[in-house]
């Protein structure tokens, strides 16, 4: 048997066994980084087909409140710590939020999210829980909320409010966690967590690859992210925004993202994989077959400080796959 062949056929036994309901670790999460993209792909599909079946999960989101975050997360253009040249504004009006709730239901999401900067939501936690109340009733929306750190009287508070999700993202493994962010840890973000699920809201919970992490870290992240359990993991790619610590980071190759994405399946076969931001800009014309290889959640519209591309093409990119929105 040829080596490539012998590769193929470990491909298609790793598959089988998550098919079966089995779980990889390491040693077969990092090997799959080396596979074949395409192959790695097709059984990414079959994985994802035979939990999820064809329907892509489709979320909007809004930047509720921009800049001057105390966090100093390395590449985040809302961070006060470096000079980006974004616009930074207080919490927005509730008539904008939900005129953009109302357009996000047009373009075909099935959720929206309002996002804050800032290390919690403060002082507009109890306005943000009113607008998120007022959105569900207007336009049927599920409502989901990303607003970071969460005591567990706030989380109850959001899910009395109708929010059925919460994002929180780890960003990265724990051993990179503080390359990455200095001004909080790792288990402080894992406590929120925990509050969000006590609260019995779903985890939206991933992070971002790209940010210099080894093909072994990448591995080892998603296993990290699946003891957590979250229903949704956004899976971002580092868009490096001039400014920051990581401006001149080296991006990722198409087909490498390609192979992280069919990884994170494998690992997660129940999760949705939700392909976030940097998207367009890393993946360009695959970002296709990023749906092929096993994700099966797109948000739809612009970002928080960057553009994303008109809901049109991504619905037009859904059908021609034969997926369903």
């Amino acid at each position: 048997m040829s080596e490539a062949a012998k590769r193929s056929s470990e491909l298609g036994d790793l598959a089988q066994m998550v098919l079966g309901g089995g779980e990889i670790g390491l040693p077969e999460a990092v090997s799959l980084l080396d596979q074949d993209p395409y192959e790695l792909a097709m059984w990414g599909r079959r994985i994802t087909e035979a939990y999820h079946g064809k329907r892509v999960d489709l979320c909007s989101i809004v930047n509720g409140r921009s800049g001057r975050c105390p966090e100093d997360c390395k590449f985040c253009a809302q961070s006060a710590f470096y000079e980006t040249g974004i616009a930074t504004f207080p919490l927005r009006g509730e008539a904008e939020i939900l005129a953009a709730a109302e357009e996000a239901k047009r373009a075909g999401a099935h959720r929206f999210d309002i996002v804050v900067a800032g290390a919690d939501p403060g002082g507009d936690f109890e306005r943000i829980c009113g607008m998120l109340s007022r959105i569900r009733e207007r336009t049927g929306l599920q409502t989901c909320a990303s607003l970071g750190a969460l005591t567990p009287a706030q989380a109850q508070a959001l899910r009395s409010a109708g929010v059925t999700r919460y994002n929180h993202n780890v960003e990265t493994t724990r051993a990179r966690f503080a390359q990455i962010v200095s001004t909080h840890t790792y288990d402080h973000r894992l406590a929120t967590l925990s509050n969000v699920r006590q609260a019995g809201m779903e985890l939206c919970c991933g992070c971002v690859i790209g940010l210099g992490e080894s093909t072994e870290e990448r591995a080892r992240l998603a296993l990290e992210i699946r003891e957590l359990e979250p229903e949704v993991v956004p899976l971002n790619v580092l868009n490096p925004i001039p400014g920051t610590p990581l401006a001149d980071m080296a991006p990722l190759a198409p087909l490498n993202i390609v192979r992280t994405i069919a990884m994170f399946r494998f690992v997660m076969p129940r999760a949705v994989i939700k392909l976030a931001g940097g998207r367009e800009r890393n993946l360009r014309d695959l970002q296709a077959l990023g749906l092929v290889a096993g994700a099966n959640g797109l948000i739809l519209g612009n970002y928080l400080t960057t553009l994303g591309r008109p809901a049109e093409d991504d619905l037009q990119m859904i059908a021609d796959l034969g997926l369903t929105a």
